[in-house]
C-alpha cells in the first residue's frame, strides 16, 4: 500500500472496536503478569482471550511470526518471541498486541514494571509514556508527521535517553502497517501532512542508553546496542481537528495494576 488510506467515520469506529479489544487483552495480561510467570503463559492467555472475543491475533503468522504477542524483556526493544523466560522482580516487560476484528486492525503496546524496578528503569518508563502523550498532542489535522516525531525525540533526548530510529510507527486500519511511517524523531513542519480520516499508530521506542539497536539472527528480536533497558508504549490514534481521538486506552490496564498493588 503505497498511498495513505483515509477512513470514514464508520471505519474509524470499527478500528476503535479492534483497538479497545487490544486494550482489554493487555488488561488480561496485566492480571497475571508478575514474577514466576513465563512469557509463553501471557501469549497463550492473549490468544484465547482474543479468540473468545470473535477476533484474530494480528501478529500470529504475520510474515511468519509464530505468536499472538510480541513480548520484549529489559534490553529487548520490540518483536521479542514469547518463550519459557520466567519473569523476575525488577524486569521491564514490553508487551505489543494487535487484533483483527470485522476486518479492521487495532494495535497498542504497554511496558510493565515488575515489582520495584530500579530508578533508571522507572524514569525510562515514565519518560517513554510521556513521549507518547506529547506525540499524540501533535497528532491533529494540519500538523505534520515530523511534528509528532520532534515532540517525542525532544523529550526523550532532554532526559538523556536514546530514540530508536530503525523502527517506526505507522498507519493502521485495513492493514497492520499502512502509510505513512511515523518516526519517533523528526523536524517540525516536515513529512506528510496529517489530515482527518488518517489513523496512525504512534509508538515511542526509547532506550535507556544509546539509540542504536541490534537485529538478531532469528529475524525478529531487536535489542539495544549497549544492552541497556528499553521501553515501548503505543496507541492507535485517529486524526481529528483540534485534538487527536485515541482509539486504544491504558485505563483498563492501569485499573488492574492499581488493584494488584
Amino acid at each position: 500500500m503505497s498511498k495513505i488510506y483515509y477512513k470514514s467515520l464508520e471505519e474509524i469506529e470499527l478500528i476503535r472496536e479492534s483497538s479497545l479489544l487490544v486494550s482489554k487483552t493487555l488488561a488480561e495480561v496485566a492480571k497475571i503478569i508478575g514474577p514466576g510467570v513465563t512469557t509463553n503463559q501471557l501469549d497463550k492467555l492473549a490468544y484465547e482471550f482474543i479468540s473468545d472475543n470473535g477476533a484474530i491475533p494480528a501478529f500470529l503468522n504475520y510474515n511468519g511470526f509464530p505468536n499472538s504477542l510480541c513480548i520484549s524483556p529489559n534490553e529487548q526493544v520490540v518483536h521479542g518471541f514469547p518463550s519459557d523466560y520466567v519473569i523476575e522482580q525488577g524486569d521491564l516487560i514490553s508487551v505489543d498486541c494487535g487484533v483483527i476484528k470485522n476486518n479492521y486492525f487495532g494495535d497498542s503496546a504497554y511496558t510493565f514494571s515488575i515489582g520495584n524496578v530500579d530508578a533508571q528503569k522507572q524514569k525510562l518508563v515514565e519518560v517513554t509514556k510521556k513521549c507518547l502523550e506529547l506525540g499524540i498532542e501533535k497528532a491533529v489535522a494540519g500538523m505534520r508527521v515530523g511534528d509528532v516525531g520532534f515532540a517525542v525525540q525532544q523529550y526523550a533526548e532532554s532526559n538523556g535517553f536514546g530514540v530508536v530510529r530503525e523502527l517506526v510507527g505507522h498507519g493502521v486500519g485495513i492493514k497492520l502497517h499502512e502509510k505513512p511511517e511515523v518516526p519517533n524523531y523528526g523536524k517540525r513542519g516536515s513529512g506528510p501532512k496529517l489530515e482527518e480520516g488518517m489513523v496512525i499508530a504512534i509508538e515511542p521506542m526509547i532506550n535507556a542508553g544509546l539509540a542504536g539497536v541490534k537485529f538478531h539472527s532469528d529475524g525478529w528480536t531487536v535489542t539495544s546496542s549497549d544492552n541497556k533497558p528499553s521501553a515501548h508504549f503505543e496507541h492507535t490514534v485517529a486524526i481529528k481537528k483540534g485534538k487527536a481521538d485515541v482509539l486504544s486506552t491504558f485505563s483498563l490496564i492501569e485499573e488492574v495494576l492499581q488493584k494488584k498493588n
